[in-house]
Order: C-alpha cells, then sequence, then structure tokens
C-alpha cells in the first residue's frame, strides 16, 4: 500500500559582516535611534494568518487524547465548541489508509440513529463495493459511499443506540474496503475501541454544551459534523 508522504525546501540566507572602517575625526552623522530596552511586545506584533479571524474562531485544535483516539473540535466565539472523535486508520505495515470521526447527533433528532460518522477512503476503492463494519462478533453492517473529494471517498454511517453500546463495550471493530484496481482482494483495517468510551463521553459532553449555548444565542446545534477536515489519507494498494 503507498504511503504518501511530503516534502518541505528551506532557504537560508547568508549574510556577511560589513569590514569596519577606521574611525575619523567628524561625527558619524545620527542615525534612527533602537528601540528602548523596556520596550513591550505588543509594539512588535507577530501578525496573523490572512483571512483567519484574529481570536481564532473557525480553527480546530485536539481538545483531548484518548489511547489512539482524539477529541478534535472547532473554536467557536461563544467558547463552546463542538466536538468529534478522530481515529486514523493504519494497515498491517503501519501505512496510514483511512479515517474515522464519529460525534453524537444532537437530541431530539429524527431517525433511529443516535450517533453518525464518516469514514474517509482512498480515491482508489471500489464505489460499488461500499464498506463492512463488524464490531468484535457481531454481525457485519454494508454501508455505501456517499460522495468522493479531493481528500477521498467518504462513506456516512448512522448508529443506533445499541451500536453506540456494543462500541463502547467492545474490543475491537474491522472496517473492509476493496480496492478498485484489486476487486477481488479485500483491505481490512483494525480499529481498536480502546479509549472509545471515555473519548466519545468527552464528544457527548461538549457537543451539548455547545448546542445549549447555540439554544441560549437562538441559533441551530453547532455543526459537530464539521469539526475538524479530514487530512488525506494514504492511497489503496
Amino acid at each position: 500500500m503507498a504511503k504518501t508522504t511530503g516534502t518541505a525546501l528551506a532557504l537560508i540566507l547568508a549574510l556577511a559582516a560589513a569590514p569596519l572602517m577606521a574611525q575619523t575625526t567628524e561625527e558619524a552623522p545620527k542615525t534612527e535611534e533602537a528601540a528602548p530596552a523596556d520596550a513591550t511586545s505588543t509594539e512588535y506584533p507577530t501578525g496573523q494568518d490572512v483571512g483567519a479571524p484574529a481570536d481564532g474562531t473557525g480553527s480546530t485544535y485536539t481538545a483531548g487524547t484518548f489511547e489512539s483516539w482524539e477529541q478534535r473540535c472547532v473554536r467557536t466565539e461563544s467558547g463552546a465548541d463542538p466536538c468529534q472523535l478522530y481515529l486514523l486508520l493504519k494497515d498491517q505495515s503501519g501505512n496510514s489508509v483511512a479515517e474515522f470521526t464519529m460525534f453524537n447527533l444532537p437530541q431530539g433528532s429524527e431517525g433511529p440513529a443516535v450517533a453518525g460518522a464518516n469514514f474517509v477512503a482512498p480515491l482508489e476503492t471500489l464505489l460499488p463495493a461500499g464498506m463492512t463494519m463488524q464490531i468484535d462478533t457481531a454481525k457485519s453492517k454494508l454501508y455505501p459511499f456517499t460522495l468522493c473529494t479531493q481528500v477521498g471517498c467518504i462513506a456516512r454511517i448512522g448508529f443506533t443506540a445499541e451500536e453506540v453500546t456494543a462500541l463502547k463495550s467492545g474490543g475491537n471493530a474491522v472496517i473492509t474496503i476493496v480496492p478498485f484496481v484489486a476487486p477481488k482482494e479485500k483491505v481490512e483495517l483494525t480499529m481498536s475501541l480502546k479509549g472509545f468510551t471515555a473519548g466519545y463521553d468527552a464528544v457527548v459532553a461538549a457537543n451539548d454544551k455547545a448546542d445549549a449555548a447555540a439554544a441560549a444565542n437562538g441559533g441551530a446545534a453547532a455543526p459537530a459534523e464539521g469539526a475538524a477536515a479530514p487530512a488525506e489519507p494514504a492511497p489503496a494498494p
């Protein structure tokens, strides 16, 4: 399985010191005085990313780690930030292959699902085969891919309360996809559930707080699903 890597180029500027000139009897012209020793750092702003709000609103950050799981959140003006649970899936060789993010749905949502998830597979995945997920020894479930973007193809998953409980009490879940170039083969990705319970409960608490803050301001529920943009997974073999 190919593994994507990035390259970076560093540009080094060499500065040569000018030779010292002999002192003359004439007084050298005065130049602009250097900043006083007691100058504060506010006089030397470090700048900010172009297009980014000064307070960081809309930026993502990791609020906590739970074994291999991460609680990723997006900053909001209210300070009550929506979050989701993130896991990077690797193959047996340690190559990054896919991503899995999960979040609770707002209370009162229609349908049997109480939680949602996005699974991002490589672009070279055979889409008609869908993806299957098996929690421990339970029966596998098949999910279709919804769309593809530059970062990969996404399958949207809904979990019932019973399935969330199974994830919390489980040991591992196995996700299976089929490579486009090898339709007779299967790629199995083991998703460790160690740390899942603590991570998911932290996400639920953060999202409930964000929903309450949004409701108090007369807005809609906080978009936990968009709490963090997925990184680009490596292509399938």
